[in-house]
């Protein structure tokens, strides 16, 4: 097989992601979606592989900056729409094209790369760590209730409806004050607020989209985006999207969602995995809630990235890191830092720790403990006492959390 790495060509567009398309097996020609994806796409961070004259290979990137440990937004390439054609599977093509990938990400100093994965399995050999979880429920309204305020009103909080697409401005607001609070957020670009109003994703089914947006002194401090089906006794309301500033106004809406009329179901496929309502509900197991992986991070430039976030608590360790596929990351990495800041430089002091890149991407945003991988076999201790230390440092107050994929 004789194929050829090309940037994508806006004209080549329709071909590009017809061969997406094929190798998910249709699974991503998403109606209105397909046309945001198609206004989003990066073309210069775009490869196309192309064999006698047909797109046979698709990779594309997007520039995000994404929030980390301590409040810093950092330069991340988000991977995405990554698809090999059947007939010309295990041939070596996706490494190729993953290998020029990376290579691009540290030429254009980002220190990291992130990615959602259609299959598990697929990315770790890449350097990939699954570094955030999110839960997705199915509520039993009628058998699960919230607690309630301490008396009315006492949240302050002003729920109203508003045009879904009409509230973006205010609702971008209210996302755009999250984004710093809870690592593994992204800023959202120009025209990244549209997969907010996008009906047809993942667990919304086809069911209309509304939007209720909670208010305190007349500003906007929360917003949801939901639909109902079947509203008829036994309608579900599908939770699109929720944010807000404080506790209060979250759990003022979540209080709103449970209780809409002629419905008996909320459910949800992606929330951070210590949403605040988990804590309120009377009885949890009536909520069937599930665990599932969702971002996975690596470091491109290992050192520029360690320095990058903020730690929990004082932390001085030698890493020995292997990365046979970005070689440049191997070797013996001093980090020292605390909830100030950081530095990570190379040093020839003996290691503390010794694992895969692979790990650092799983522990980075403070979702993954480092003794959880040690039990697993993936982290060695070679100082007594540096294991317990450095999980504790790389730990976090808030999970994790991608609030939406790419």
């Amino acid at each position: 097989m004789t194929t050829e790495l090309k940037e994508l060509d806006p004209a080549d567009w329709e071909q590009w992601y017809r061969c997406l398309n094929t190798a998910f097996a249709g699974e991503v020609e998403l109606g209105e979606q397909r046309a945001l994806w198609r206004s989003l796409t990066e073309h210069k961070r775009s490869l196309g592989a192309w064999d006698d004259g047909q797109v046979v290979g698709t990779l594309s990137a997007f520039s995000f900056r994404m929030a980390v440990p301590g409040g810093a937004v950092v330069p991340t390439a988000g991977l995405t729409m990554v698809g090999v054609l059947p007939t010309h599977r295990r041939r070596g093509l996706l490494t190729t094209m993953i290998r020029r990938h990376l290579e691009q990400v540290r030429e254009a100093g980002e220190p990291l790369a992130a990615l959602t994965a259609s299959e598990a399995a697929i990315y770790g050999r890449f350097g990939y760590g699954a570094a955030t979880g999110r839960i997705r429920a199915d509520i039993d309204t009628r058998r699960v209730r919230l607690a309630e305020p301490a008396a009315p009103g006492a949240d302050g909080v002003r729920l109203r409806l508003v045009d879904s697409v009409a509230a973006l401005p205010e609702t971008e607001k209210v996302y755009a004050r999250q984004v710093e609070r809870r690592p593994g957020m992204l800023e959202r670009l120009p025209g990244w607020e549209r997969l907010e109003t996008v009906v047809g994703g993942v667990g919304a089914g086809s069911v209309g989209q509304l939007c209720v947006v909670a208010e305190r002194d007349g500003a906007a401090v929360g917003y949801a985006r939901y639909g109902v089906s079947e509203a008829d006794g036994t309608g579900t309301v599908r939770v699109r999207s929720l944010a807000a500033d404080d506790g209060a106004t979250e759990l003022a809406l979540w209080r709103f969602l449970f209780s809409i009329d002629l419905t008996s179901r909320v459910s949800f496929y992606d929330r951070p995995v210590d949403d605040a309502w988990q804590y309120e509900v009377d009885d949890i197991r009536g909520c069937a809630v599930q665990l599932r992986d969702n971002l996975y991070l690596r470091p491109v430039e290992l050192g520029a990235a360690l320095a990058a976030r903020r730690y929990a608590a004082p932390v001085d360790v030698v890493l020995e890191v292997t990365d046979p596929f970005c070689p440049w990351n191997e070797g013996r990495w001093r980090l020292s830092g605390d909830r100030d800041g950081a530095v990570c430089e190379r040093t020839t002091d003996a290691a503390d720790l010794a694992l895969s890149v692979r790990e650092v991407g799983a522990a980075y945003l403070g979702g993954t403990s480092l003794t959880g991988l040690a039990r697993a076999g993936r982290v060695r201790e070679l100082r007594a006492g540096a294991l317990a230390r450095a999980t504790t440092a790389f730990g976090w107050d808030v999970a994790p959390w991608l609030p939406h994929g790419f």
